[in-house]
Protein backbone atom coordinates (compact mmCIF):
# COMPACT_ATOMS: atom_id res chain seq x y z
CA UNK A 1 0.00 0.00 0.00
CA UNK A 2 2.76 2.28 0.68
CA UNK A 3 6.59 2.20 -0.71
CA UNK A 4 9.72 3.95 1.03
CA UNK A 5 11.99 6.04 -1.44
CA UNK A 6 15.32 7.14 -0.39
CA UNK A 7 17.49 10.16 -2.31
CA UNK A 8 20.95 8.76 -2.37
CA UNK A 9 22.58 12.45 -2.22
CA UNK A 10 21.01 14.24 0.21
CA UNK A 11 20.29 10.86 2.54
CA UNK A 12 16.28 11.75 3.16
CA UNK A 13 13.70 9.23 3.28
CA UNK A 14 10.13 9.63 2.16
CA UNK A 15 7.02 7.45 2.27
CA UNK A 16 4.69 7.41 -0.83
CA UNK A 17 1.03 6.16 -1.16
CA UNK A 18 -2.28 6.52 -3.50
CA UNK A 19 -5.09 7.71 -1.01
CA UNK A 20 -8.64 6.99 -1.83
CA UNK A 21 -8.64 10.64 -4.41
CA UNK A 22 -6.55 8.58 -6.52
CA UNK A 23 -4.24 11.13 -5.73
CA UNK A 24 -0.16 9.65 -5.12
CA UNK A 25 0.87 11.84 -1.53
CA UNK A 26 4.39 11.79 -0.09
CA UNK A 27 5.25 12.41 3.22
CA UNK A 28 8.72 13.61 4.36
CA UNK A 29 10.22 11.45 6.85
CA UNK A 30 14.16 13.62 6.85
CA UNK A 31 17.27 11.48 7.45
CA UNK A 32 15.81 8.71 8.87
CA UNK A 33 17.14 4.77 9.03
CA UNK A 34 15.89 2.28 6.61
CA UNK A 35 14.43 0.23 10.11
CA UNK A 36 12.80 3.48 11.47
CA UNK A 37 11.08 4.05 7.42
CA UNK A 38 9.83 0.37 7.48
CA UNK A 39 8.40 1.06 11.09
CA UNK A 40 6.54 4.39 10.13
CA UNK A 41 5.41 2.74 6.66
CA UNK A 42 3.72 0.05 9.06
CA UNK A 43 2.04 2.71 11.09
CA UNK A 44 0.92 5.02 8.12
CA UNK A 45 -0.36 1.52 6.17
CA UNK A 46 -2.44 0.75 9.80
CA UNK A 47 -4.19 4.46 9.21
CA UNK A 48 -4.51 3.73 5.60
CA UNK A 49 -6.58 0.38 6.69
CA UNK A 50 -8.80 2.41 9.14
CA UNK A 51 -9.79 4.87 6.73
CA UNK A 52 -11.38 2.22 4.89
CA UNK A 53 -12.71 0.04 7.23
CA UNK A 54 -13.53 2.93 9.42
CA UNK A 55 -12.18 1.61 12.60
CA UNK A 56 -9.83 2.68 15.00
CA UNK A 57 -5.87 1.95 14.83
CA UNK A 58 -3.94 -0.58 16.69
CA UNK A 59 -2.69 0.79 20.23
CA UNK A 60 0.81 0.39 18.89
CA UNK A 61 -0.19 3.31 15.82
CA UNK A 62 -2.42 5.42 18.61
CA UNK A 63 1.05 5.48 20.88
CA UNK A 64 3.31 6.06 17.72
CA UNK A 65 1.32 9.25 17.20
CA UNK A 66 1.14 10.33 20.51
CA UNK A 67 4.82 10.43 20.77
CA UNK A 68 5.06 12.46 16.35
CA UNK A 69 7.03 15.71 16.88
CA UNK A 70 4.33 18.98 15.81
CA UNK A 71 5.76 19.07 12.05
CA UNK A 72 5.99 15.38 11.22
CA UNK A 73 2.00 15.15 12.82
CA UNK A 74 1.40 18.17 10.95
CA UNK A 75 2.23 16.27 7.33
CA UNK A 76 0.32 13.21 8.75
CA UNK A 77 -2.40 15.88 8.89
CA UNK A 78 -1.84 17.52 5.53
CA UNK A 79 -2.33 14.24 3.52
CA UNK A 80 -5.05 13.67 4.96
CA UNK A 81 -4.21 10.65 7.81
CA UNK A 82 -4.94 12.32 10.84
CA UNK A 83 -7.69 14.93 11.54
CA UNK A 84 -6.85 18.20 12.30
CA UNK A 85 -5.69 19.03 15.96
CA UNK A 86 -6.77 15.26 16.95
CA UNK A 87 -4.28 14.43 19.41
CA UNK A 88 -5.01 10.95 20.04
CA UNK A 89 -6.20 7.98 18.29
CA UNK A 90 -7.98 5.70 21.06
CA UNK A 91 -8.43 2.11 20.71
CA UNK A 92 -11.19 0.20 20.93
CA UNK A 93 -11.00 -2.18 24.16
CA UNK A 94 -10.49 -5.75 22.26
CA UNK A 95 -7.62 -4.28 20.07
CA UNK A 96 -6.37 -2.66 23.10
CA UNK A 97 -6.56 -5.94 25.42
CA UNK A 98 -4.94 -8.20 22.84
CA UNK A 99 -2.17 -5.85 22.06
CA UNK A 100 -1.67 -6.19 26.03
CA UNK A 101 -2.10 -9.76 26.47
CA UNK A 102 -0.36 -10.62 23.39
CA UNK A 103 2.87 -8.45 23.93
CA UNK A 104 3.45 -10.22 27.86
CA UNK A 105 5.36 -12.67 26.56
CA UNK A 106 7.85 -12.71 30.44
CA UNK A 107 4.86 -14.02 32.26
CA UNK A 108 4.22 -17.75 32.77
CA UNK A 109 1.35 -19.90 31.28
CA UNK A 110 -0.81 -20.08 34.82
CA UNK A 111 -0.66 -15.76 34.55
CA UNK A 112 -1.41 -15.89 30.56
CA UNK A 113 -4.48 -17.65 31.43
CA UNK A 114 -5.88 -15.19 34.76
CA UNK A 115 -5.44 -12.69 32.18
CA UNK A 116 -7.81 -14.34 29.77
CA UNK A 117 -10.25 -15.07 32.33
CA UNK A 118 -10.29 -11.69 33.03
CA UNK A 119 -10.43 -9.91 29.56
CA UNK A 120 -13.36 -12.17 28.72
CA UNK A 121 -15.02 -10.64 31.37
CA UNK A 122 -14.36 -7.31 30.19
CA UNK A 123 -15.41 -7.80 27.03
CA UNK A 124 -18.71 -9.66 27.89
CA UNK A 125 -19.49 -6.62 30.01
CA UNK A 126 -18.39 -3.54 27.70
CA UNK A 127 -18.68 -5.12 24.42
CA UNK A 128 -15.34 -5.53 22.33
CA UNK A 129 -16.16 -2.04 20.41
CA UNK A 130 -16.06 -0.03 23.37
CA UNK A 131 -13.16 2.25 23.24
CA UNK A 132 -10.61 2.71 26.45
CA UNK A 133 -11.75 6.30 27.11
CA UNK A 134 -15.43 5.51 27.02
CA UNK A 135 -15.16 3.57 30.41
CA UNK A 136 -15.55 5.17 33.57
CA UNK A 137 -15.17 4.74 37.24
CA UNK A 138 -19.14 4.38 37.79
CA UNK A 139 -18.49 1.22 34.62
CA UNK A 140 -16.00 0.25 36.70
CA UNK A 141 -18.55 -0.25 39.54
CA UNK A 142 -20.88 -2.08 37.68
CA UNK A 143 -18.60 -4.79 36.72
CA UNK A 144 -17.86 -5.45 39.77
CA UNK A 145 -21.47 -6.27 40.37
CA UNK A 146 -21.54 -8.18 36.93
CA UNK A 147 -18.93 -10.05 38.82
CA UNK A 148 -20.20 -10.76 41.54
CA UNK A 149 -24.12 -11.60 40.60
CA UNK A 150 -23.90 -12.53 37.02
CA UNK A 151 -20.60 -14.50 36.87
CA UNK A 152 -21.29 -15.76 40.31
CA UNK A 153 -17.32 -15.33 41.34
CA UNK A 154 -16.25 -15.65 45.29
CA UNK A 155 -15.23 -12.43 46.60
CA UNK A 156 -11.45 -12.90 46.59
CA UNK A 157 -11.56 -13.74 43.14
CA UNK A 158 -13.71 -10.64 42.02
CA UNK A 159 -10.93 -9.05 43.97
CA UNK A 160 -8.78 -10.52 41.47
CA UNK A 161 -10.41 -9.48 38.36
CA UNK A 162 -10.53 -6.42 39.43
CA UNK A 163 -6.91 -6.18 39.81
CA UNK A 164 -5.74 -7.32 36.49
CA UNK A 165 -8.61 -4.98 34.90
CA UNK A 166 -6.80 -2.20 36.62
CA UNK A 167 -3.39 -3.41 35.59
CA UNK A 168 -4.62 -3.35 32.19
CA UNK A 169 -5.56 0.16 32.00
CA UNK A 170 -2.76 1.04 34.12
CA UNK A 171 -0.77 0.21 31.35
CA UNK A 172 -2.46 2.69 28.50
CA UNK A 173 -1.98 5.04 31.11
CA UNK A 174 1.49 5.03 31.10
CA UNK A 175 1.31 4.69 27.40
CA UNK A 176 -0.46 8.16 27.21
CA UNK A 177 -3.41 6.43 25.16
CA UNK A 178 -6.04 7.21 27.92
CA UNK A 179 -6.08 10.08 30.63
CA UNK A 180 -6.96 8.50 34.05
CA UNK A 181 -7.33 4.54 34.90
CA UNK A 182 -11.26 4.17 35.72
CA UNK A 183 -10.58 1.04 38.20
CA UNK A 184 -8.34 2.72 40.33
CA UNK A 185 -10.32 3.12 43.37
CA UNK A 186 -11.53 -0.67 43.27
CA UNK A 187 -10.42 -2.74 45.95
CA UNK A 188 -8.22 -5.20 44.56
CA UNK A 189 -6.50 -6.60 47.75
CA UNK A 190 -7.18 -10.33 47.90
CA UNK A 191 -8.45 -11.37 51.95
CA UNK A 192 -7.94 -14.17 54.27
CA UNK A 193 -10.39 -16.09 53.97
CA UNK A 194 -10.98 -18.83 57.15
CA UNK A 195 -13.95 -20.08 56.01
CA UNK A 196 -12.35 -22.16 53.82
CA UNK A 197 -10.27 -23.43 55.74
CA UNK A 198 -9.37 -26.90 56.66
CA UNK A 199 -6.86 -28.49 58.86
CA UNK A 200 -5.93 -32.21 57.51
CA UNK A 201 -5.73 -34.69 60.32
CA UNK A 202 -2.95 -37.30 60.16
CA UNK A 203 -5.88 -40.07 60.34
CA UNK A 204 -6.95 -38.36 57.11
CA UNK A 205 -3.94 -38.26 55.76
CA UNK A 206 -3.09 -42.20 56.71
CA UNK A 207 -6.47 -43.19 54.81
CA UNK A 208 -5.55 -40.96 51.78
CA UNK A 209 -2.30 -42.56 51.58
CA UNK A 210 -2.93 -45.93 52.04
CA UNK A 211 -5.85 -45.70 49.56
CA UNK A 212 -3.12 -44.17 46.76
CA UNK A 213 -2.71 -47.16 44.28
CA UNK A 214 1.26 -46.98 43.54
CA UNK A 215 4.19 -45.60 45.10
CA UNK A 216 4.25 -42.32 43.08
CA UNK A 217 1.21 -41.11 44.35
CA UNK A 218 2.06 -41.92 47.97
CA UNK A 219 4.91 -39.66 47.48
CA UNK A 220 2.91 -36.39 46.29
CA UNK A 221 0.48 -36.78 48.56
CA UNK A 222 3.21 -37.04 51.35
CA UNK A 223 5.02 -33.87 49.82
CA UNK A 224 1.43 -31.95 49.96
CA UNK A 225 0.41 -32.56 53.52
CA UNK A 226 3.35 -33.59 55.43
CA UNK A 227 6.41 -31.36 52.83
CA UNK A 228 4.08 -28.52 52.46
CA UNK A 229 5.21 -28.26 48.79
CA UNK A 230 3.13 -26.41 45.98
CA UNK A 231 0.87 -28.72 43.95
CA UNK A 232 1.82 -29.29 41.14
CA UNK A 233 3.99 -26.98 40.15
CA UNK A 234 6.66 -27.37 42.71
CA UNK A 235 6.19 -31.57 43.28
CA UNK A 236 6.65 -31.45 39.30
CA UNK A 237 10.15 -29.59 39.42
CA UNK A 238 10.96 -32.29 41.77
CA UNK A 239 13.79 -34.38 40.81
CA UNK A 240 16.14 -37.17 42.06
CA UNK A 241 19.17 -35.29 42.24
CA UNK A 242 17.30 -32.88 44.18
CA UNK A 243 17.74 -35.19 46.91
CA UNK A 244 20.81 -35.30 49.60
CA UNK A 245 20.04 -38.75 51.53
CA UNK A 246 23.61 -38.18 53.64
CA UNK A 247 21.86 -34.91 55.06
CA UNK A 248 18.10 -35.87 55.04
CA UNK A 249 17.33 -32.92 53.11
CA UNK A 250 15.88 -31.98 49.44
CA UNK A 251 15.90 -28.43 47.49
CA UNK A 252 12.51 -27.09 46.48
CA UNK A 253 12.38 -25.13 42.70
CA UNK A 254 9.54 -22.83 43.20
CA UNK A 255 8.44 -21.53 39.66
CA UNK A 256 5.83 -19.21 41.69
CA UNK A 257 8.53 -17.56 43.66
CA UNK A 258 11.60 -17.57 41.49
CA UNK A 259 11.60 -13.94 40.65
CA UNK A 260 12.54 -13.03 44.42
CA UNK A 261 16.26 -12.87 45.43
CA UNK A 262 16.49 -16.30 46.05
CA UNK A 263 15.36 -17.40 42.53
CA UNK A 264 13.08 -19.74 44.31
CA UNK A 265 15.26 -22.07 45.72
CA UNK A 266 14.78 -23.35 49.35
CA UNK A 267 16.02 -26.51 51.25
CA UNK A 268 13.48 -28.93 53.26
CA UNK A 269 14.24 -31.42 55.73
CA UNK A 270 13.01 -35.06 54.84
CA UNK A 271 10.96 -35.06 57.48
CA UNK A 272 10.41 -38.66 59.40
CA UNK A 273 6.81 -38.76 57.67
CA UNK A 274 8.58 -38.22 54.54
CA UNK A 275 11.51 -40.31 54.72
CA UNK A 276 9.78 -43.77 54.19
CA UNK A 277 7.48 -42.31 50.94
CA UNK A 278 10.94 -41.13 49.81
CA UNK A 279 12.99 -44.51 49.94
CA UNK A 280 10.25 -46.56 48.49
CA UNK A 281 9.51 -44.21 45.20
CA UNK A 282 13.50 -44.01 45.00
CA UNK A 283 13.77 -47.54 44.80
CA UNK A 284 10.89 -48.86 42.89
CA UNK A 285 12.05 -46.04 40.34
CA UNK A 286 13.17 -46.92 36.87
CA UNK A 287 17.19 -46.84 36.42
CA UNK A 288 18.18 -43.61 34.73
CA UNK A 289 14.73 -41.50 35.88
CA UNK A 290 15.18 -38.08 36.65
CA UNK A 291 11.54 -36.55 38.12
CA UNK A 292 10.53 -38.20 41.29
CA UNK A 293 6.66 -37.72 40.49
CA UNK A 294 4.30 -38.35 37.40
CA UNK A 295 4.79 -35.75 34.43
CA UNK A 296 1.65 -34.76 32.88
CA UNK A 297 1.00 -32.41 29.85
CA UNK A 298 -1.80 -30.54 31.81
CA UNK A 299 -0.50 -31.20 35.71
CA UNK A 300 -2.95 -28.43 37.12
CA UNK A 301 -6.10 -31.07 36.29
CA UNK A 302 -4.36 -34.68 35.80
CA UNK A 303 -3.11 -33.50 39.84
CA UNK A 304 -6.11 -32.32 41.35
CA UNK A 305 -8.45 -35.04 39.09
CA UNK A 306 -6.32 -38.12 40.61
CA UNK A 307 -6.40 -36.83 43.51
CA UNK A 308 -9.88 -36.05 44.34
CA UNK A 309 -10.75 -40.07 43.42
CA UNK A 310 -8.24 -41.30 45.75
CA UNK A 311 -9.47 -38.81 48.24
CA UNK A 312 -13.06 -40.45 47.42
CA UNK A 313 -12.02 -44.11 47.39
CA UNK A 314 -10.51 -43.27 51.05
CA UNK A 315 -14.24 -42.58 51.98
CA UNK A 316 -13.22 -39.27 52.65
CA UNK A 317 -15.10 -36.01 51.42
CA UNK A 318 -12.76 -33.58 49.54
CA UNK A 319 -12.00 -30.70 51.40
CA UNK A 320 -11.89 -27.45 50.30
CA UNK A 321 -8.60 -25.80 48.27
CA UNK A 322 -7.45 -29.51 47.76
CA UNK A 323 -3.70 -29.17 47.67
CA UNK A 324 -3.31 -25.71 49.89
CA UNK A 325 -5.31 -26.58 53.26
CA UNK A 326 -2.24 -29.74 53.27
CA UNK A 327 0.45 -27.01 52.78
CA UNK A 328 -1.31 -24.61 55.12
CA UNK A 329 -1.88 -27.67 58.16
CA UNK A 330 1.49 -28.66 57.50
CA UNK A 331 2.88 -25.21 57.97
CA UNK A 332 0.53 -24.93 61.11
CA UNK A 333 2.30 -28.03 62.63
CA UNK A 334 5.21 -26.80 62.06
CA UNK A 335 4.90 -23.64 63.15
CA UNK A 336 4.05 -25.73 67.05
CA UNK A 337 7.24 -26.44 67.24
CA UNK A 338 10.08 -24.11 65.70
CA UNK A 339 10.30 -20.60 65.02
CA UNK A 340 7.96 -18.83 62.52
CA UNK A 341 11.21 -17.80 60.00
CA UNK A 342 12.47 -21.55 59.94
CA UNK A 343 9.09 -22.40 59.30
CA UNK A 344 8.61 -19.81 56.54
CA UNK A 345 12.08 -20.90 54.58
CA UNK A 346 10.56 -24.58 54.61
CA UNK A 347 7.45 -23.67 53.48
CA UNK A 348 8.40 -21.06 50.69
CA UNK A 349 5.96 -17.63 52.19
CA UNK A 350 6.61 -14.87 54.42
CA UNK A 351 5.27 -14.91 58.22
CA UNK A 352 2.85 -12.33 56.78
CA UNK A 353 1.65 -14.29 53.93
CA UNK A 354 1.48 -17.46 56.26
CA UNK A 355 -0.64 -15.58 59.05
CA UNK A 356 -3.49 -14.66 56.84
CA UNK A 357 -3.53 -17.43 54.78
CA UNK A 358 -1.81 -20.43 55.90
CA UNK A 359 -2.18 -20.80 60.22
CA UNK A 360 -5.14 -22.00 61.51
CA UNK A 361 -6.92 -22.68 64.91
CA UNK A 362 -7.11 -25.91 65.27
CA UNK A 363 -9.68 -27.89 67.57
CA UNK A 364 -5.83 -29.47 69.50
CA UNK A 365 -5.49 -25.78 70.54
CA UNK A 366 -8.90 -25.30 72.06
CA UNK A 367 -8.42 -28.89 73.99
CA UNK A 368 -4.45 -27.68 75.17
CA UNK A 369 -6.21 -24.44 76.50
CA UNK A 370 -8.46 -26.41 78.74
CA UNK A 371 -6.18 -28.80 79.74
CA UNK A 372 -2.58 -27.03 80.16
CA UNK A 373 -2.88 -23.39 81.68
CA UNK A 374 -0.33 -20.69 80.54
CA UNK A 375 2.63 -19.83 83.38
CA UNK A 376 2.35 -16.19 83.57
CA UNK A 377 5.11 -14.31 82.29
CA UNK A 378 6.01 -13.33 85.79
CA UNK A 379 6.38 -16.57 86.62
CA UNK A 380 7.84 -17.95 83.08
CA UNK A 381 10.70 -15.43 84.13
CA UNK A 382 11.67 -16.04 87.88
CA UNK A 383 11.73 -19.74 85.82
CA UNK A 384 14.70 -18.50 83.74
CA UNK A 385 16.93 -16.74 86.40
CA UNK A 386 16.95 -19.32 88.92
CA UNK A 387 16.76 -22.50 86.56
CA UNK A 388 14.08 -23.70 89.07
CA UNK A 389 10.48 -23.68 89.35
CA UNK A 390 9.20 -21.46 92.43
CA UNK A 391 6.07 -23.04 94.00
CA UNK A 392 3.89 -21.39 96.72
CA UNK A 393 3.84 -22.21 99.80
CA UNK A 394 0.47 -22.97 101.83
CA UNK A 395 2.09 -23.11 105.49
CA UNK A 396 0.33 -21.16 108.41
CA UNK A 397 3.34 -18.68 108.42
CA UNK A 398 2.31 -17.65 105.00
CA UNK A 399 -0.67 -16.93 105.78
CA UNK A 400 0.04 -15.02 108.65
CA UNK A 401 1.75 -12.87 105.50
CA UNK A 402 -1.12 -12.81 103.78
CA UNK A 403 -2.61 -11.18 106.88
CA UNK A 404 -0.08 -8.54 107.30
CA UNK A 405 -0.79 -7.44 103.97
CA UNK A 406 -4.37 -6.97 104.11
CA UNK A 407 -3.92 -4.95 107.14
CA UNK A 408 -1.30 -3.31 105.44
CA UNK A 409 -3.52 -2.18 102.71
CA UNK A 410 -6.60 -1.49 105.45
CA UNK A 411 -4.06 0.88 106.71
CA UNK A 412 -2.82 2.24 103.48
CA UNK A 413 -6.58 2.87 102.29
CA UNK A 414 -7.34 5.39 106.10
CA UNK A 415 -6.90 8.99 105.37
CA UNK A 416 -3.83 10.79 107.31
CA UNK A 417 -4.74 12.64 109.99
CA UNK A 418 -3.47 16.25 110.12
CA UNK A 419 -0.46 15.84 112.29
CA UNK A 420 0.98 13.38 110.22
CA UNK A 421 2.65 10.09 111.45
CA UNK A 422 5.30 11.77 113.43
CA UNK A 423 4.58 12.55 117.04
CA UNK A 424 4.04 16.29 117.66
CA UNK A 425 6.91 18.33 119.76
CA UNK A 426 6.52 21.57 120.58
CA UNK A 427 8.08 24.64 119.11
CA UNK A 428 11.33 25.97 119.81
Amino acid sequence: MASISHDKKTGRRTIQFTGFDKIRKTIRLGKVTQKQAESARGYVEDLLGCQATGSTPQPRTAEWITELPVIVRKRLERVGLLAPCESLLVPTLKKWLDYYVNSRKDVKGSTSTVYGHTKRNLLTFFGQSKRLDEITQGDADDFRIFLKTKENLADNTVRRRLGIAKQFFRAAVRKKIINENPFEGQSTLVRENTTRFYFVSREEAQAVLDACPNLEWRLIFALCRYGGLRCPSEILRLKWEDVNWEKSRFTVHSSKTEHHADAGIRVVPIFPELYPHFRDAFEEAEPGSVYCCPQFSNANQMYRKYMLQIIQQAGLKPWPKLFQNCRSSRETELAENYPVQVVCDWIGNSPKVAARHYLQVTEDHFEKALHFPVQSTAVSARTASHGKKWEIDKSPKNKNLRLDANQRKSLQNKKMGLTGLEPVTSRV
